[in-house]
This record gives C-alpha cells, sequence and structure tokens, in this order.
C-alpha cells in the first residue's frame, strides 16, 4: 500500500479525509513537498476541528509515516504524482485502489512529461534558475525541482495573458515586498528576454540585507534596468512617476491593501496579486447573522476571513474600473496562500459593491485596510 510514497521526487500531494474510527484525533491530513537548496522535504498538516498541527519530514520518511498515520484509518487516501492520480478507498474489510489518471494506461515518462514548449525552457540561459538550484550547471532540470520548475512557468503564463500582446515598447514595474524569492528576476527575464520589452522594475522590502543580496545578484546577471530598495509601502514615499504594473506577492496582511491602494491612486494598470497572512477581518469579524455557522469554529473562521478579504479586495478594484480575475495560483512553495487577483484598468469608476461592502462591516462588525484607504 502507498507504494507511490517510495518515489517521493514524484509525490506532488497527499490529502486524506474521512477517518474510519470516531474517535480519531485527526479529521484530514494533508502532505505536501517543499523544494529547497538543501533538497526536498515535506510538511504534513494534521487537522482537528480547530486546529492544525504540523510535521515535517524527511523524503526517506515520508512512506513510514503515511503507512503508520493514514493506512487503514481514512476512507479516502488521494495521492498526486507527477504522472498520476491514484485514490485509496478503504472500509472495515479493505481497501480498494482507484487510478484517476488517464495517464496511469499509458504512463509518460519524465523526458517526455518535460518536453512542454513553456515560456521558460529547459536549456534556456536564467540565471537564477541556476541561482535557486532548479537548473544544473549545463541548464538541465534538476530531477527534484521538477514541479518548481513548472510552477514557475505557470505564474509566467498568467503574466503572459496580459503582457503577450504588450504594444508598448517600455514598461515600469513595481514589485511590493519582493524579499528573496528571486520571482522578480523571473519577471525581469520575462520580460526583457522573451518579451523584448524595455522593462524597468523596482523591488521593495523593508530587511536591507535582502535588498543588498539582490541589487548584488542583479548586477551579477547585468540587469541594469532591475534594482531594489528598502522601504515601507504603508508610509514611505515609492516611486511615483509612470507606472505600468504592480505586483505583490504574499505581501503580509494589510501590507497587500497599501500596494493595491497605491496601484489604484496611481492609476496602474495591471495588477497582480497574490494575498498572504490575511488576519485582520479574522480578528475583529463577529457573529451577527446568516454567517454565523461559519464563524464557529476556529479553522473555518480564519479560511472564510480570508477569502472574505481577497473578495472585498476584488469587488473594490472592481468599483475602480478594473476587470478582475481571482485564479489558483501554485505557490513555489506549495503554500496554501494561492490566490491570485489579477486586475487589468479597463473601464471607469463606479459604486457599485461598495455599499454591499459597508452594510456588511457594519453588520459583522469588522474591519477592512483597503476599504478603509480608498474612502479617505
Amino acid at each position: 500500500m502507498f507504494d507511490e510514497l517510495k518515489q517521493y521526487d514524484d509525490v506532488i500531494k497527499i490529502f486524506a479525509s474521512s477517518p474510519l474510527q470516531k474517535d480519531c484525533k485527526f479529521l484530514s491530513i494533508k502532505i505536501q513537498p517543499v523544494d529547497g537548496k538543501s533538497g526536498r522535504a515535506f510538511y504534513a498538516t494534521q487537522f482537528t476541528a480547530t486546529q492544525a498541527f504540523q510535521t515535517n519530514l524527511k523524503p526517506w520518511e515520508l512512506y513510514d509515516w503515511a503507512a503508520n498515520n493514514l493506512a487503514g484509518k481514512y476512507k479516502q487516501v488521494l495521492i498526486v504524482t507527477r504522472e498520476r492520480e491514484i485514490t485509496y478507498l478503504s472500509n472495515a474489510k479493505r481497501t480498494k485502489r482507484l487510478c484517476r489518471d488517464v495517464i496511469c494506461a499509458s504512463p509518460v515518462s519524465s523526458a517526455a512529461n518535460r518536453s512542454k514548449n513553456y515560456l521558460l525552457n529547459e536549456g534556456d540561459d536564467i540565471p537564477v534558475f541556476q541561482e535557486l538550484g532548479i537548473f544544473t550547471k549545463q541548464r538541465k532540470v534538476v530531477n527534484s525541482m521538477y514541479a518548481k520548475f513548472k510552477q514557475i512557468n505557470r505564474f509566467t503564463e498568467i503574466l503572459d495573458d496580459v503582457f503577450k500582446n504588450y504594444g508598448k515598447k517600455e514598461l515600469t514595474l513595481l514589485d511590493f515586498g519582493c524579499g528573496k524569492s528571486y520571482l522578480t528576476f523571473v519577471i525581469y527575464h520575462y520580460l526583457v528576454n522573451v518579451r523584448k520589452i524595455n522593462a524597468k522594475i523596482i523591488g521593495y522590502d523593508l530587511k536591507s540585507d535582502v535588498v543588498a543580496e539582490c541589487n548584488a545578484l542583479a548586477e551579477k546577471y547585468d540587469y541594469g534596468n532591475l534594482r531594489f530598495v528598502v522601504a515601507d509601502v504603508s508610509k514611505d514615499r515609492l516611486y511615483d512617476e509612470q507606472i505600468d504594473a504592480v505586483v505583490s506577492l504574499h505581501a503580509c496582511d494589510v501590507a497587500t491593501d497599501y500596494a493595491l491602494n497605491y496601484a489604484v491612486s496611481h492609476n496602474v494598470p495591471y495588477i497582480f496579486s497574490v494575498p498572504c497572512c490575511q488576519h485582520e477581518i479574522n480578528s475583529s469579524v463577529k457573529k451577527g447573522g446568516d454567517l454565523d455557522a461559519l464563524l464557529k469554529y476556529g479553522i473555518i473562521k480564519e479560511r472564510v476571513s480570508a477569502l472574505l478579504t481577497d473578495s472585498i479586495r476584488a469587488m473594490l478594484l472592481e468599483d475602480e474600473g478594473y476587470s478582475v480575475d481571482v485564479m489558483e495560483f501554485v505557490d513555489l512553495v506549495h503554500s496554501p496562500k494561492n490566490l491570485m487577483i489579477r486586475a487589468v484598468k479597463t473601464h471607469g469608476k463606479s459604486n457599485v459593491n461598495a455599499p454591499k461592502i459597508a452594510e456588511l462591516m457594519q453588520k459583522y462588525g469588522f474591519d477592512q485596510k483597503l476599504f478603509e484607504l480608498l474612502n479617505k
């Protein structure tokens, strides 16, 4: 059972649900891989009704841990690998294995799978991929990093949906809370080397050591129009000339709201935001109506509050004249914070959503920073 887990490099996710025993402590278990410079590891998150407990696993520990904690204990265990999806259905008497992916009937080798034509391809001269350990010195995808390689391409495809028909020769992009995830370097490479746009990118972060490291890498790669600045988006003066795009990937809590407000106030045509750590509503929301059932249990309240936060942000951007998509964004470290708000300025302002949001805020007693900033 679970023999698929012995090839741990291929594992994308595992999810167990519906305990067989009524006294089972954990209602569900989710396991996801994390690829870093030191190699692959796995995070196992065990959920009760109100809490989540995390265990870090070495790759070689995965099979035994799953055998001890999942086998015979849950009615359904889903295992997703690069090539197939396998579901184990169990009851008190037996376990049935189902393969839900058509690739299972005709397996595709990793080599064939890698032949897909991405925007960023194996063999391309992308220095940051070697810095991340995604490429070898020969520009081949490291086997354990193939999932991250696909995730970066997914992010690039989201950008390309907007910029593949970009009619201008120049573009200025601000990246808020850039950190040192190196995605800013990927954006620069995509715009300059793939789309041949004369791009100027400024990355902002609070940590001076991170900024210094990123500036050193930009100089190392000879990325002349990429620079990084120490700044707090909530209070410091930022670049305020013509801005064509704002990116905010995992800016924590209300920092996302400040980034979105900055984009709106500067009439920025393109916004790409992956919010993170949406604590504001969760900390202030109170019971007050039909949604009370969603506020009863801590973990559900937390998730509902996060979704409500991002829904409000999207609705407010619509009022500001943006066409908004909220889509699943596969994070580079397999984070559950995987929703992207993509907004393109297409029309004039309206006041359709704001009154509904104000009524909801009053009814449930919560605050929302972007609403506050736009209504000063």
